[in-house]
């Protein structure tokens, strides 16, 4: 069908009505909920109420006691404050009761949210940062198109507001690129924002000149016309190579004549002397339960198989190997498990992620220089099941992707996402390729795990780790090449370490990550040359932290520390160590933290190591200087 085709499906005088009905109903269970709780986003829920009843009553197929079916349709709720109404939905599912919608709304302990979570097993992502439920989805949309290759429609409510972030025009670029019909964005167009007029108001001309310009179908509507709605979802789903847009004009408050596109009502629930003869006029409380239809037949037509042979590479003690370098050939060894995805920046000729598309080119996705929306659609593989993994430079995938990352941890899916050229370590490309907040950003993401290898080997297997490993998992890569410092067939468990050199006369211990595991190693090398016995430890593992053999290393080595990073001084490696021993009180604890304190230059990797007080040279000053008081 083309992009400029309509559709209709039957539509007769008692479907016009059910529609009607149950969206009496959900106004008047928006207005319920958010007056009980004395909080929440009524006007927001009321606007959306037409648009959500078509969309249930006649196009949304779902086994609502079955949530991970693969078939079923996927509703995001991108403009999560609406939460109201998605739990009046539920309601009207009949999986959430009357007595859990009005007395646990925004209460502790319930799940129902101020925002929805998957805590919820009908909500795929968490949702309230706004620009995230459309990226996320197009991520689901990926996985229907190209891995199930089941015929589900992934349906988006998103309010107008949120269209001002650059994210949502990055998800709907991508869906053009990648030809997903089977994505419908309903946008909710309002008018009115948190606090005043949207930018564009109820331009649906100008709404719709943007969206074309981007690839994307736009279907511009009155959102409170059920005929209308009814015939724009039908186009959208019959849209079968381009992702669409509803754009739905529609009032804000809307059957609520006191707070209808009045300014000022938003995120408040309405007082008494409203609600009360609001929910009156729609009809009252009711009791509908709407029977949605069944989800198409069928099964994906990937099946993972987590026990698939891998054949990780392998490396000689030695050899000069970039740790990125490393991550590219497992992560290839990887796509020997059909469920194993991966997305790039357009940098996978850097990062080595490149090299996964000519092991699995069915399952490689290009995102290009769209991090937000690169780390989104590892979001929405994850709904579906497939491990995804994602990288880019540490310095965009982290900063640019961040928020993106903070609500993949929010939704608790599982994501692996790797950084690499990381540090000054980079050399000549200069600070704004540096990333040297990395480790602190993703040590503070819920459910994180933080991993940093010295070498191949090592690299490897953590990636080979991080396949099965629930949560936001971050991989750091450098760019050079190393020495191969462990045999093959070594492990390295998450939440260990590698202990180099220990001896019963240590006297100082060098703790490095990465690069300066190298650093620190060379360190002890010259030290031992003075008499002074170092233990090195590689701490691969930042986040869970071993804090067993760091106390040891502590109490064998006099409370003599030192901590080596190629990042900023705060939250980085030293403070992992730091907050791991200081939580076990030790009381002789001598810390010498070396980190990058300065803003760094171009250069060669070695001037920079050293120019930023990291390199062995500078390792052993602090070593003699701890040692000889």
């Amino acid at each position: 069908m083309s992009a400029d085709s309509t559709s209709t499906t039957i539509w007769d005088p008692s479907l016009a009505e059910a529609c009607r009905a149950l969206a009496a109903q959900l106004r008047v269970d928006s207005i319920r909920v958010t007056s009980r709780a004395g909080s929440g986003h009524a006007t927001s829920s009321l606007s959306a109420a037409d648009l959500m009843a078509v969309l249930l009553v006649n196009h949304f197929r779902y086994d609502w006691q079955r949530p991970k079916l693969a078939a079923n349709d996927h509703l995001v709720f991108s403009k999560g404050h609406a939460s109201p109404l998605l739990y009046a939905i539920f309601r009207a599912a009949g999986v959430v009761d009357e007595a859990e919608l009005l007395d646990t709304y925004r209460q502790f302990g319930g799940r129902l949210q101020g925002h929805p979570t998957p805590a919820l097993p009908w909500v795929d992502v968490a949702t309230g940062s706004l620009g995230q439920g459309l990226p996320d989805a197009v991520g689901i949309a990926l996985a229907g198109k190209f891995l199930d290759r089941l015929p589900y429609q992934a349906w988006v409510l998103c309010g107008d507001s949120e269209l001002a972030e650059g994210s949502m025009w990055e998800a709907l670029d991508k869906a053009a690129y990648y030809r997903l019909g089977n994505l419908t964005a309903i946008v909710d167009v309002n008018r009115l924002g948190q606090n005043g007029p949207t930018e564009l108001g109820w331009n649906l001309d100008q709404y719709a000149e943007r969206v074309r310009a981007f690839g994307a179908q736009p279907l511009p509507i009155d959102g409170h016309d059920l005929d209308a709605i009814n015939n724009a979802l039908a186009t959208a789903r019959a849209t079968r190579d381009q992702p669409s847009v509803i754009l739905a004009r529609t009032i804000k408050g809307k059957g609520v004549p006191e707070v209808e596109d009045k300014n000022g009502w938003h995120g408040k629930a309405l007082p008494d002397d409203i609600a009360e003869p609001a929910i009156k006029a729609l009809g009252g409380p009711t009791q509908i339960r709407v029977t949605t239809h069944a989800p198409a037949s069928g099964a994906p037509a990937i099946t993972p198989n987590p026990s698939a042979a891998v054949k990780l590479p392998s490396y000689t003690v030695g050899d000069a190997v970039a740790t990125r370098t490393a991550f590219g050939e497992a992560v290839s060894a990887l796509a020997a498990r059909p469920e194993v995805v991966m997305l790039d920046g357009e940098v996978g000729n850097s990062t080595k992620a490149g090299e996964f598309s000519k092991a699995a080119p069915d399952r490689f996705f290009e995102m290009f220089i769209s991090e937000q929306q690169m780390v989104a659609a590892a979001a929405g593989l994850s709904v579906r099941g497939y491990v995804a993994f994602a990288a880019s430079f540490a310095a965009f995938l982290v900063s640019r992707g961040y928020d993106f990352i903070r609500m993949a941890g929010v939704s608790e899916v599982s994501i692996r996402l790797v950084g690499t050229h990381a540090g000054v370590e980079i050399g000549q490309d200069g600070p704004s390729q540096m990333a040297l907040e990395d480790l602190a950003a993703m040590r503070a993401i819920h459910t994180s795990t933080v991993l940093y290898p010295a070498d191949a080997p090592s690299t490897a297997r953590l990636i080979q780790t991080m396949a099965d490993t629930p949560g936001i998992c971050y991989l750091r890569a450098t760019r050079g090449d190393y020495p191969v410092l462990y045999e093959a067939g070594e492990e390295f468990p998450l939440g260990g370490s590698k202990v180099h050199g220990a001896t019963g006369d240590d006297a100082v211990t060098l703790i490095g990550a990465g690069v300066t595991v190298h650093e620190c190693l060379a360190s002890a090398a010259q030290l031992a040359g003075e008499g002074i016995a170092a233990r090195v430890i590689d701490l691969y593992s930042i986040k869970p932290i071993d804090q067993d053999t760091l106390l040891a290393a502590c109490r064998a080595t006099g409370g003599r520390i030192i901590t080596v990073e190629d990042h900023y001084p705060e939250g980085g490696l030293g403070s992992a160590v730091a907050d791991a021993l200081t939580q076990a009180q030790v009381p002789e604890l001598k810390l010498v933290r070396l980190a990058v304190r300065g803003l760094p230059t171009s250069g060669a990797p070695e001037e920079l190591l050293d120019a930023a007080g990291i390199s062995a040279r500078h390792i052993s000053e602090a070593a003699r200087s701890l040692v000889r008081g």
